[in-house]
């Protein structure tokens, strides 16, 4: 059924037992009292606010199994309470061809219609009345005499709901517990943070004190080159060790000896005098390693090692 509010907007009175409709723009929507459970209270309290902590409490012994939103509003001296299911109404939309971004507001028969006196047809299998101030749906054949169920002077009530289109999925507990797990894993993150951060700080104090102890460059790279150089100094000196220790072991023959060992940037050089065959000192030396460039003339031997 459509009809125009005074915002222009169409209404659809939404009921398991409506036709499908097609929709173009926005348009208000009144729950069925199929859709809804609703109750009338008096309560010790001043604030809606106050009751909204109350309701699921208070449908407890009525609710059937399933995910339930609530709204309360004040009504005289009394609350009109509501329990719902977003699952129930949404899934009735998209059945009846109504999607949830094209609706403008969403409110109950009950605040509508609660003015109302008598009967109204709904359609040819439906009746909606007012009982003890609460709207109802009920079989046509319970009612004799019914006027058409009109909308055109009906103006937007403030009781509007908003349905959550998740709220199917997981409670609100739920959604509570995921926050909580999200919240530790931010402080334990945050806490790794924290510790790295002071580590990295520690690391770079110390940084900093070898660096002034050592007197070292300012950057890594100047370092790293200072270090390469060294190193080659480290190993053509312990290698050079390392020749000499071989040439004074060397078992030279009866007037044989080393009468200079001498090094000049690249060259190790060493001079045996009273040598008459230098082959077996090269040889030795050969099995040593040392592959010597040699020069033998007036019984002395010149050899030559380029480090």
């Amino acid at each position: 059924m459509f009809t125009k509010f005074k915002n222009s907007y169409k209404t659809i009175f939404l009921d398991p037992f409506m036709e499908s409709v097609q929709v173009e723009g926005k348009v208000n929507i009144v729950l069925s009292p199929s859709l809804y459970w609703v109750k009338k209270i008096s309560l010790p309290v001043k604030y809606v606010r106050e009751v909204k902590k109350l309701l699921p409490s208070l449908f407890e012994d009525i609710l059937p199994a399933g995910h339930y939103s609530y709204y309360a509003y004040k009504e005289g001296d009394e609350y009109m309470v509501f329990a719902y299911e977003d699952k129930i109404i949404l899934e009735l939309m998209a059945e009846k061809g109504i999607s949830p971004s094209g609706v403008a507001s969403i409110s109950f028969a009950q605040s509508e219609f609660s003015s109302l006196e008598g009967a109204y047809t709904i359609d040819d299998k439906q009746i909606l009345m007012i009982k003890d101030g609460i709207v109802i749906v009920v079989p046509s054949y319970w009612v004799k005499e019914a006027v058409p169920l009109l909308l055109d002077n009906l103006k937007p009530y403030k009781h509007t709901i908003v349905l959550q289109q998740f709220n199917h999925i997981l409670k609100k507990s739920g959604f509570y517990k995921i926050g909580f797990v999200l919240l530790f894993l931010i402080i334990i993150i945050f806490g790794e943070w924290l510790i790295t951060r002071n580590k990295a700080t520690h690391i770079a104090d110390q940084r900093s004190l070898i660096f002034t102890k050592y007197d070292l460059k300012p950057t890594m790279m100047q370092n790293r080159a200072i270090n390469t150089e060294l190193r080659k100094v480290y190993e053509k000196q312990t290698k050079l060790r390392e020749y000499i220790g071989i040439f004074l072991k060397l078992h030279l023959a009866k007037g044989e000896k080393i009468s200079y060992i001498g090094f000049d940037s690249k060259v190790l050089s060493v001079i045996i005098k009273g040598v008459t065959d230098s082959k077996k000192i090269v040889q030795a030396l050969q099995r040593k390693g040392i592959y010597p460039q040699t020069r033998l003339k007036n019984s002395v031997l010149t050899l030559e090692i380029t480090l």
